[in-house]
């Protein structure tokens, strides 16, 4: 094979002369390069950790201290009030040092010390500005005079030249709510929902739960904020994710289908764990695997794994020698090996079965060597045989397109990958991603970049190839190898039986909006999630003819390995509101005053939840707590299960700025989404897309009797242009 004779860097046979060495230049060249491409690796993540780790401060401001301290000594004055000396008395080899050389080392430790305690400060003062929220309750474009102030000295104190990881040393941490905040709050969030005998009941069962044990659980929470980084993240990650023991695919797992396209820090730690990162199963409970480095991927293709190296002489493979490489395979006509089809399955089905397969059947041989090219691979990338994206004379391709990324064949993405890269057939990309380890505004950053610098920087020939010179001298890519037994093949079937039941059950429907969008709802003088939150309501009461308990995900990255927060968007003045508008006594003046107050509300609800004093992550870790004293809360156990039957989130946009979209429009960006949390309930991610353009993403089960996507995608958009009658606003570009 070529890549084997690539691979020798020396040949040797013995003559009766002796030995006959024979070195290949060309490999040991490359092996040359590949150690000088490591060791600049090192040095630059070594540069990059001093940078982070006296940041604010950098380690010149170091060497302008020690000279600063040395000029005042020559000048016989001691900013150290005798500091230094006492420092020279103690230093243990000042016996083989020279006066003058201990004065001096003297001198530079006590520099050393001022400047580390400069540092310290720098970051004490930062975080007690960043611990200052007060500002995003402001009216939007009413900012204080004190607001003004702090910011400044936010500015002042911020540095210069920031790295992804400067600020997470100075990030403040997470808040734990007062209980009397919390239950308050709950009791607020449920009271649409509840009739007044309910209601009165879900009160006594808070009261008591107030008085005991919510003070005993909340004194471990406090500790553990006082002790923790982040008293929410770490039990987020095992007890919602990892150790779910059902399929991650559609439940878990999210897609993006993106196509293109200040001044208060967030949090980056979930950017450390974007590439080289698996999730391993485990009988009881899984682990995510992440790797610092790595320098290959695994590509999928008709059924066949594909390991892909990502570096040749030391450096990365040039556009063009990618897509050598990947035409290499999509002319392999070679077939699959038996059991290797549908391999894949086994991440899409239930962890215990995939768990106790991978301990039995991949410990040792080809079956353990090529799951640690996959498990250990930057990433996984499939090269689908089918063609999807949007088709505007198809009113299902966007439909298709969703179920693709969310699922696939069930076979042919490993969800266990931090994320999984999907090419389809015409050149339509999107996104497969594992949910643990980060959240949609992580990967939707990334991606965004990705296909920024691809299009704008990259760029293709007319031809429609990569622009660059190819070595066709590559080693083509390996063929992974499998001897998967019978018994194995068997389990493959049935977590495919599994994953292949949960994906024909997803009910998609991508609904565009084309009617308006956020300059019109601006124009309105409202916030366009508040605008769009409310017509969910609105949807939804006429769906099903009643309120539900609504998520929608709010991040908390203000704060040191913050996540997400919930916010409830069902409360009592947008169900007012939703109540006018069918109610036609009701004037449209009543209504539109009604509208203000849900959308004022709801501004306030995710503006507390953004800031620490959201409800449901604390009252999830009550929950943990309670579990491990071995208390048996009534009120913690009716919250904890509780459906959410109307789940939400906002996709974000243009995070990085790359595309002008009202110049580029064929670059915007269709957004992601997920499966519906609750059997008889919707998923719904919507994207914002410049002034004109909103896309929902609706999920829901066909098995349920009570939803249908399509019919709630007609009722979302009928909601939209309910309430933008209210405002008199007609034109449809702003």
């Amino acid at each position: 094979m070529a890549e084997a004779h690539q691979a020798v860097g020396f040949q040797f046979t013995v003559t009766p002369d002796g030995i006959d060495l024979q070195l290949s230049r060309e490999v040991l060249k490359h092996i040359y390069l590949s150690g000088v491409t490591s060791w600049k690796k090192r040095a630059i993540r070594f540069k990059n950790g001093v940078l982070t780790g006296v940041y604010p401060a950098s380690p010149s401001s170091w060497l302008i201290v020690v000279i600063a301290i040395m000029s005042t000594m020559y000048a016989r004055i001691d900013p150290s009030m005798g500091m230094i000396d006492k420092i020279k008395t103690s230093i243990p080899v000042s016996n083989f040092m020279t006066v003058q050389t201990q004065t001096v080392f003297s001198a530079i430790l006590f520099a050393t010390a001022v400047w580390f305690s400069f540092i310290l400060l720098m970051r004490y003062i930062l975080k007690a500005l960043l611990s200052y929220h007060s500002w995003i309750f402001e009216s939007h474009g009413k900012m204080s005079s004190f607001t003004k102030v702090w910011l400044s000295l936010v500015k002042l104190f911020s540095g210069r030249r920031p790295l992804l990881y400067s600020f997470q040393a100075s990030l403040p941490h997470l808040p734990v709510p007062s209980i009397d905040d919390t239950i308050s709050r709950y009791l607020e969030s449920v009271r649409p929902l509840l009739d007044d005998e309910q209601y009165k009941q879900m009160e006594v069962v808070a009261n008591d739960f107030k008085k005991d044990p919510a003070p005993k659980l909340q004194k471990y929470l406090v500790l553990k904020s006082w002790w923790a980084t982040n008293y929410v993240s770490d039990w987020w990650e095992e007890y919602i994710y990892l150790r779910g023991r059902g399929p991650i695919m559609v439940n878990s797992n999210f897609y993006t289908m993106l196509m293109a396209l200040g001044v208060v820090p967030m949090c980056s730690f979930q950017y450390e764990r974007m590439f080289n990162t698996t999730r391993i199963p485990g009988i009881e409970t899984d682990f995510v695997q992440h790797l610092k480095d790595r320098k290959h991927l695994v590509v999928y293709h008709r059924g066949r794994f594909f390991k892909l190296w990502l570096y040749y002489g030391g450096r990365h493979l040039w556009p063009s020698e990618l897509e050598l490489q990947f035409q290499r395979i999509l002319d392999d006509k070679s077939e699959p090996q038996m059991g290797e089809l549908k391999l894949a399955a086994l991440t899409a089905g239930n962890r215990v079965p995939w768990a106790r397969a991978r301990l039995k059947y991949f410990r040792e041989g080809v079956n353990r060597t090529s799951l640690e090219a996959i498990e250990t691979a930057s990433f996984f990338l499939t090269l689908d045989d089918d063609a999807h994206g949007y088709d505007p004379e198809n009113m299902r391709s966007l439909d298709l397109y969703a179920k693709s990324l969310l699922h696939g064949k069930c076979y042919d993405r490993w969800f266990d990958k931090s994320f999984n890269l999907i090419v389809s057939k015409n050149g339509k990309m999107g996104i497969n991603t594992e949910h643990s380890w980060a959240d949609a505004p992580i990967i939707g950053h990334m991606w965004e970049y990705v296909l920024a610098t691809d299009c704008f920087h990259l760029g293709y020939t007319e031809e429609g190839h990569c622009k660059g010179d190819v070595n066709k001298g590559l080693a083509p890519p390996t063929r992974l190898q499998w001897d998967i037994p019978k018994a194995c093949q068997e389990i493959i079937e049935g977590s495919y039986g599994v994953a292949k039941g949960i994906a024909d059950d997803v009910d998609f429907h991508g609904c565009l909006f084309t009617e308006f969008g956020k300059g019109l709802i601006k124009k309105c003088r409202t916030s366009p999630d508040a605008f769009i939150q409310l017509a969910l309501q609105l949807a939804y009461y006429r769906d099903k003819g009643e309120f539900c308990l609504t998520y929608e995900s709010s991040m908390t990255r203000m704060f040191r390995e913050g996540r997400t927060e919930t916010v409830r968007s069902c409360t009592c003045e947008s169900a007012m509101f939703v109540r006018a508008m069918e109610d036609k006594n009701i004037t449209k003046e009543q209504r539109l005053a009604l509208f203000h107050q849900a959308a004022e509300k709801h501004q306030n609800m995710y503006r507390l939840a953004m800031t620490g004093a959201g409800i449901d992550r604390h009252l999830f870790c009550l929950y943990i707590v309670s579990k491990v004293m071995g208390i048996d809360s009534t009120f913690l156990k009716q919250v904890l299960s509780e459906p959410w039957r109307l789940s939400t989130s906002q996709t974000p946009q243009q995070q990085l700025n790359l595309i002008d979209i009202q110049k580029f429009p064929k670059y915007v960006g269709a957004g992601g989404g997920f499966g519906p949390v609750a059997d008889d309930g919707y998923g719904v991610s919507y994207i914002i897309v410049g002034e004109n353009l909103i896309t929902f993403h609706i999920s829901s089960k066909f098995s349920s009797p009570e939803t249908d996507s399509y019919r709630f995608g007609q009722n979302i958009k009928k909601a939209m242009l309910d309430i933008r009658s209210l405002f008199n606003q007609k034109d449809k570009k702003i």
